[in-house]
């Protein structure tokens, strides 16, 4: 996953972000025994992904492959094959 800068935009790292928060606060809130803000720490962790996805459809997550630079890649990865 390192080699394709899988998840490293700013859309991915908001999600997350946003996510993690909603996990600490559903967290504290369940240990506390306070079952509404166990809900919003839900809330908020689903938010995360909202967000995420609203941000990839407004241009900040990984742009899509055109069909072009796959067929590079299937070119290149039956090259490196044949010489092996």
């Amino acid at each position: 996953m390192a080699g394709s800068a899988h998840g490293h935009t700013p859309a991915a790292w908001t999600g997350v972000i946003i996510s993690f928060i909603g996990f600490c606060i559903a967290g504290v809130f369940m240990v506390a025994a306070n079952v509404p803000g166990f809900w919003a720490g839900v809330g908020v962790i689903l938010l995360g992904g909202v967000v995420g996805g609203a941000m990839k459809i407004a241009g900040l997550g990984m742009p899509k492959e055109s069909q072009a630079v796959i067929d590079a890649r299937e070119s290149a990865t039956a090259a490196a094959k044949a010489r092996v």
